[in-house]
């Protein structure tokens, strides 16, 4: 993902919803064209933070006068048609009295880092942190606790750090999966040699000081295959490397950016050439090692920035002779690369992936200049071939926020924002994986506020986190858990557009279908036992002692007085996963000179007192909006049948609970595709159609080193679609033998720390054979009478008619090289342009009689002699393995007419946003 630059200016719609409102003195300051290319990360053990009782804003805006009052007892959403019996849960209130455990901290520090390490493990680390600067020196201590019973006590073990002080922006690195591994990151004095840390691999029991001979720049990254494995960045831009928890570290690459673990405990890095990150910025190459730093092989060069999801690798690439850049992506680890097939962009806008998994990636392309806006694409299988998926997509220019939200309870959901043309932001959902989006339904027990025109017809409006940096009075993001099928809560509005109004708390409880207002009024919430409870409580300035819970998704609410001392709330907790039945509240208490921070942890094991039986769940079938249908639920191909705790059963899943559903596969209709490569759907219609400028044109593509042509009827299959027979658009794609590479990338180098003269050697021996061969092939073929002759195809023909200009014919370097990475820091490179007319003429006497070609252009990494698929034409071309664009209104016209090695790039400071390093 990147951040440019500014807010669109005017973007705000105060009377009627909210638009992109100019609170741009209370963002941080962001950089120009800065990609985000990581995909969003599976969630982990997080670290909570909050910070609050020394004078430090500790919430969000509070609630609006008159806002809603917190009510004791027990009540019903107001829905039509619903008579449940609210009375279900009895005598609660001495069953959680029984079970609500206080732990009063014995200091008072400016924040709070709380984390889970492990799953299931019952252990809970928590860091208090002061930190004032002073006029000659600067006051810091920390504290650490720790929990063995998710939260009910803690015991002070700070004495296990020797009561060093925790550097908070690095807090707790927590091991992968149930590792146990914790390492602590100290704040050290300027003077000494290296950093500090403490590594504990016993849940935090005990701990091991390690000095380190370097200053760590970023927290200690683990290997996801092994965590043992450890990766750093420096002050210094050195990565560094531990093969045993950090108990020794080794520098393997000096100068590097940024660096990531990949597959395999393959590392990828960034590396810069002429003095820093920002100073080479579009001129970096990427390097993998898959020894741990024993070899390097360079995969990229001339790299704004990379990332990873699913089992995809992306570059951001600077184009030739401009400062545009593209995007490729490689599924072998960066051996081979492919140009995807979207937009260029400049230095002002950004790429960011908003998700990705092993079948497909969601991508922004945000808009020229600062409109907050962009366009969704999805891709193929292959993360190439892209399809528009949503116009005007919310994504501001100023703090990069993106409302884009992955509906994790239910598969194919995803929920945003755009940005109307009138400026008001609206909410739209797909439910087949980007395939369609609409608008959400309105709430049956909800009214449309003021922003609707007409009062019959409005939906809801999601808040997420462009609301939330917005200091709107939104505690939460949206909320869904993978094993709590169906439910997802969140912040919203009723009308036209997001309000700027105080937003009530709405759930769904089919994935986003339908929804119903849950509570009035912006609360905090969790889901706790895979959705058997749902714990809220409000969000207000005042200082609070209500929580509120229900046991069947929201219909009814019970209330509950945990603290006769009202606390200032700061935060509410639950184990990651959403298995627990644990909830610890956070925040502090307030006398007339003391401040203290105070938890409550409420154990509600004994409210669902049976475990859920087989008669407890019910049978729902997902996506189903049409009974009667026997189609009714087929999303992606496929439909899923779940048992599903019925609402009125009051027990517990349990821990173990694992979701039970049945698929059953669908015969293909159109809803199984999306439009193919150069097609699109219009407004409001079901089919995809060409568009104008491609009628009669080849589609071809260079795609994992090949040259494929498309030939296609518009649409090609949602990737992960699993349906099978009944509509399937003819869509074939043929390889056609041809070897093409993106030259912007040249991934020519292979660095290692071994001796480089038996390779030197080698590769000399190759190209004498190499050269005997060729002589020996071109007296055969060419000199007997057979052309060295270019494809021309109809595509090239008609470049000109579309605005494209005609393929370069100008000569190219072809560069390719060795890179010892040795003390000696030896280096060879080969340029130059290679023009068989000379040598045509050595070897064969004369020049070839019927030729119509003067010279021949090879280009990338392995030249492949192409053959014509029309008449050859009386014209001077080249044989460059590269693909020729057509010109597409919705793709811009920036998209390149030849593959071909680009000039370095001349002004690395035209671009000014830092990679993700100094």
């Amino acid at each position: 993902m990147e951040r440019p630059r500014g807010a669109a200016d005017g973007l705000s719609r105060w009377p009627h919803g909210l638009g992109l409102l100019l609170f741009l003195q209370l963002l941080p300051p962001a950089t120009l064209g800065q990609d985000w290319l990581d995909a969003p990360p599976p969630p982990a053990a997080p670290v909570l933070r909050w910070s609050g009782p020394v004078g430090v804003s500790w919430g969000l805006r509070a609630a609006a006068a008159g806002g809603p009052i917190p009510r004791v007892g027990r009540w019903r959403r107001s829905a039509p048609g619903e008579d449940e019996d609210c009375g279900r849960v009895r005598d609660f209130v001495a069953k959680l009295a029984n079970n609500t455990h206080q732990h009063v901290f014995d200091d008072l520090r400016g924040s709070v880092s709380l984390s889970w390490v492990g799953d299931s493990s019952g252990v809970i680390l928590v860091l208090t942190t002061f930190h004032v600067p002073l006029v000659i020196i600067t006051s810091e201590q920390s504290k650490l606790y720790r929990s063995e019973d998710y939260g009910k006590n803690f015991k002070d073990i700070t004495h296990l750090i020797n009561n060093t002080f925790i550097r908070t922006e690095f807090g707790m690195a927590i091991g992968p999966e149930n590792s146990g591994k914790v390492i602590l990151t100290a704040e050290v004095s300027g003077g000494s040699r290296g950093g500090r840390i403490f590594r504990s691999s016993d849940f935090a029991k005990n701990f091991v000081q390690t000095d380190l001979p370097f200053h760590p720049l970023t927290q200690m990254m683990y290997s996801p295959q092994n965590s043992d494995y450890l990766l750093a960045l420096s002050t210094e831009n050195g990565l560094w490397v531990s093969k045993n928890f950090g108990g020794k570290w080794e520098e393997i690459h000096k100068a590097v950016c940024l660096a990531k673990w990949g597959s395999e405990n393959i590392i990828f890095f960034t590396t810069y050439a002429n003095g820093s990150c920002k100073a080479d910025l579009g001129a970096l190459e990427l390097w993998r090692t898959s020894d741990l730093g024993k070899s390097f092989k360079t995969i990229g060069v001339k790299i704004y920035s990379f990332g990873l999801g699913g089992r995809f690798l992306f570059a951001s690439v600077m184009a030739d002779k401009d400062t545009t850049r593209r995007i490729h992506v490689s599924t072998d680890q960066g051996d081979t690369w492919s140009m995807a097939q979207l937009p260029s962009v400049g230095q002002e806008q950004f790429y960011s992936i908003l998700a990705a998994n092993d079948d497909m990636v969601f991508m922004h392309v945000d808009e020229p200049g600062d409109t907050g806006f962009g366009t969704i694409f999805t891709s193929d299988d292959r993360g190439i071939v892209y399809s528009k998926s949503l116009d005007r997509h919310l994504y501001t220019t100023t703090g990069g926020e993106t409302d884009f939200t992955n509906v994790t309870s239910l598969r194919g959901v995803y929920i945003t924002s755009t940005l109307s043309e009138d400026n008001s932001i609206q909410t739209m959902i797909t439910f087949d994986q980007g395939g369609r989006w609409k608008h959400l339904r309105k709430p049956e027990n909800s009214q449309c506020d003021a922003t609707a025109k007409n009062k019959n017809e409005c939906s809801l409006h999601i808040h997420a986190s462009y609301s939330i940096s917005q200091k709107l009075n939104v505690p939460m993001a949206p909320l869904s858990e993978p094993n709590a099928v169906g439910i997802v809560i969140a912040h919203g509005s009723v009308g036209d557009a997001i309000s700027v109004m105080v937003p009530d708390v709405y759930i769904s409880d089919d994935g986003g279908y339908s929804w119903a207002k849950m509570l009035e009024g912006p609360h905090y919430y969790t889901i706790l036992d895979s959705g058997g409870i749902i714990v809220a409580i409000e969000h207000s300035s005042h200082p609070i002692n209500v929580i509120k819970f229900s046991t069947d998704e929201g219909q009814c609410w019970q209330t509950y007085t945990f603290t006769r001392e009202p606390i200032y709330f700061t935060g509410l907790a639950s184990e990651p996963g959403a298995r627990s039945m644990n909830i610890s509240i956070w925040g502090f208490t307030e006398s007339f000179l003391t401040r203290q921070w105070v938890s409550y942890t409420i154990d509600f094991k004994d409210i669902l007192e049976r475990n859920c039986e087989e008669k407890d769940y019910t049978i729902w079938l997902a996506h189903s909006t049409d009974p009667g249908d026997y189609e009714d639920g087929c999303i992606l191909g496929y439909k899923e049948q779940y048992l599903r705790l019925r609402k009125s059963s009051v027990c517990q899943n349990g821990r173990d609970y694992v979701v039970t559903k049945q698929p059953s596969i669908c015969p293909c209709s159109l809803e199984d595709f999306l439009c193919d490569f150069g097609y699109f759907r219009p407004e409001n219609a079901s089919k995809c159609v060409e568009q104008p400028e491609l009628k009669g044109h080849d589609l071809e593509f260079c795609l994992y080193g090949r040259e494929e042509h498309l030939t296609t009827n518009g649409y090609r299959k949602i990737p992960g679609d699993r349906c099978q027979g009944g509509v399937n658009p003819a869509r074939e794609v043929k390889d056609l033998k041809k070897k093409c590479t993106s030259n912007y990338l040249s991934p020519k180098k292979q660095n290692s720390k071994s001796n480089s003269v038996p390779i030197i050697l080698a590769i000399v021996g190759l190209m004498l054979v190499t050269v005997v061969a060729g002589v020996l092939i071109v007296k055969k073929y060419v000199c007997g009478g057979r052309f060295l002759v270019h494809r021309y195809s109809v595509l090239q023909q008609h470049a000109e008619a579309d605005g494209v200009d005609a393929l370069d014919t100008t000569s190219h370097a072809n560069k390719s090289g060795y890179h010892d990475d040795s003390d000696e820091g030896k280096k060879m490179e080969f340029e130059g342009t290679i023009s068989l007319t000379p040598l045509l003429h050595a070897l064969c006497g004369a020049r070839p009689r019927a030729s119509t070609y003067s010279s021949i252009n090879i280009s990338g990494a392995v030249p492949g002699l192409c053959r014509p698929r029309e008449e050859a034409v009386q014209q001077e071309t080249h044989c460059s393995d590269s693909t020729a664009w057509p010109a597409f209104p919705h793709l811009g016209t920036s998209l390149p007419q030849e593959h071909r090695t680009p000039a370095p790039h001349t002004d690395p400071d035209a671009a000014s946003p830092p990679p993700q390093g100094p």
